[in-house]
């Protein structure tokens, strides 16, 4: 089996590593024990975690065990990197519920059977603690000098650092070291903006542990259009199919730019990786077959293979055969009931969630992006009578990919 380590490098997984040699010869030598942070700022991880939870799940493939830290301490101060403004406070329940549906979530993608990977809260060792009794042990192994040259507080400086947020690196610090204690944890993996906050957890291990401890990080992914990673027109790519059905899911990794194909494959699949260069390496026309197996193997990690073959199959009845789709096609019912003089269009996109508002529907199709039954709309005022589609309902198609279907009960 390859090491660890360059698998994740073969992969796209990595943008810098503390002491590279060392770390490449503890996973030569046994099995690591490493983790991956998750702050439940709400109730559905989306898209752009994905590169985390894959690189717990890679580890653990090569024979390792990756700990999946919810953050539910952490995020009632909330990490200030990447951000121009602090974080909105969340409820201490609001932030355990989301706590309990991440876990559902992330069991989708790491085996936690027998121990083989550990599911975590820091809340557990954060919100008990003696304050004077931190600063005593943990505080006095920070310089506020060497904390202030950080990125992440650096960006910052300007508009305002609350005290609050300052405290974040000592606390994710924190975490790595009750990982270290609790379970032998030696590796911290995350993205590139957390650079700054693993190597404070590396430093606080060797001095208060007087071992050896590694941090990882992967890039920051945008799209080749320069989007991040998981952002629509219409939000967050999200993995609760409640948010984001499968369908609507499929059909983002369906829709990836060509140059994004084999980064993708490497990333957010298991394919070996000869078959993701070969995908990789398709054009025109050829390199829609890569991104049908990009979307099929994506959502059947995220939803399952049933859910995952539903959505394919439904967008080819859509796309090759110019159909009605099927069950995974998105699905509002409306009652006939509620609308005895039919109902508006624009009030209908709107509820559908196809259009934020009336005037982005009326937006829609003035520029001819909207089409019902598969026939172009240009009547911004019509009126949808419930009865002349009692039996199939309508089918209503947003540009060339986004379709969403109307049932009136």
């Amino acid at each position: 089996m390859a090491n660890a380590l360059d698998l994740l490098k073969e992969r796209g997984f990595f943008k810098q590593v503390t002491h590279e040699d060392e770390l490449r010869n503890a996973l030569a030598s046994g099995e690591v024990t490493g983790y991956v942070g998750f702050d439940p700022t709400a109730d559905s991880l989306h898209v752009g975690h994905l590169m985390g939870i894959m690189g717990l799940a890679h580890l653990q493939r090569a024979g390792h065990r990756p700990i999946a830290l919810v953050g539910g301490g952490t995020v009632m101060i909330g990490d200030p990197s990447g951000r121009t403004e602090l974080r909105q406070m969340l409820s201490v329940e609001v932030i355990n519920r989301n706590a309990e549906r991440i876990k559902k979530q992330l069991s989708h993608y790491l085996d936690f059977e027998s121990g083989r990977a550990l599911l975590v809260n820091n809340a557990d060792w954060i919100l008990p603690l003696n304050y004077i009794e931190f600063l005593r042990e943990i505080g006095s192994q920070f310089s506020v000098n060497r904390m202030l040259t950080a990125e992440c507080f650096r960006a910052r400086m300007e508009r305002g650092l609350s005290f609050i947020e300052f405290n974040y690196m000592l606390l994710q610090a924190y975490d790595f070291l009750v990982l270290h204690r609790k379970y032998g944890c030696i590796l911290q993996m995350g993205g590139d903006d957390q650079w700054s906050n693993i190597l404070a957890g590396t430093d606080l291990i060797r001095r208060l542990e007087g071992k050896e401890a590694y941090g990882l990080t992967w890039p920051l992914l945008t799209t080749a259009s320069g989007k991040k990673m998981g952002k629509t027109e219409a939000g967050a790519v999200w993995l609760d199919p409640a948010k984001t059905t499968p369908f609507d899911f499929y059909q983002y990794w369906r829709n990836t730019h060509d140059d994004d194909v084999e980064r993708f494959l490497a990333c957010f699949t298991f394919l070996p990786m000869d078959e993701v260069r070969r995908l990789g390496a398709l054009r025109d026309k050829e390199i829609n077959e890569a991104k049908k197996i990009l979307a099929f193997e994506v959502t059947k990690l995220a939803h399952g293979e049933e859910e995952a073959r539903k959505a394919q199959e439904t967008a080819e009845r859509l796309f090759a055969e110019g159909g009605q789709g099927g069950a995974a096609v998105p699905v509002t019912k409306v009652q006939r009931a509620a609308y005895p003089a039919g109902i508006p269009l624009l009030d209908l996109l709107v509820l559908t969630g196809l259009v934020p508002s009336k005037k982005e529907g009326r937006r829609l199709i003035d520029q001819g992006g909207l089409q019902l039954n598969q026939k172009p709309v240009t009547e911004v005022g019509m009126i949808i009578q419930p009865q002349d589609y009692q039996e199939s309902g309508l089918l209503l198609q947003k540009g060339k990919k986004v379709f969403h279907k109307v049932e009136f009960n």
